[in-house]
């Protein structure tokens, strides 16, 4: 006749799932360090682009001021050599 298994776990059994959920805790600690570490490393790369960003946006707005000028000198000199023209012109008759 066979035995019939035992329900009721022992005390080894008891050892061994401690054991096992310990291994885990300490897996998933790891994993916790892990994460917060790429964390502070994302947050650093974020800082940096943004500081980044920064620096082209004041660039791009250098750029812009520039040729805002550039436009306007060209426009000046444009009309003042239109003026010129025409004052030549109607003085030379």
């Amino acid at each position: 006749m066979s035995v019939p298994p035992n329900p009721e776990p022992t005390l080894s059994d008891v050892l061994d799932r401690i054991d096992g959920l310990a291994t885990s805790v300490g897996k998933l600690s790891t994993s916790v360090g892990r994460l917060s570490t790429d964390v502070d490393k994302l947050s650093t790369d974020v800082e940096h682009l943004s500081n980044d960003v920064g620096q082209f946006n004041e660039r791009f707005s250098n750029y812009q001021q520039a040729t805002q000028w550039g436009v306007q000198l060209v426009f000046t000199l444009i009309a003042s050599a239109t003026i010129t023209a025409i004052v030549t012109t109607v003085l030379k008759k």
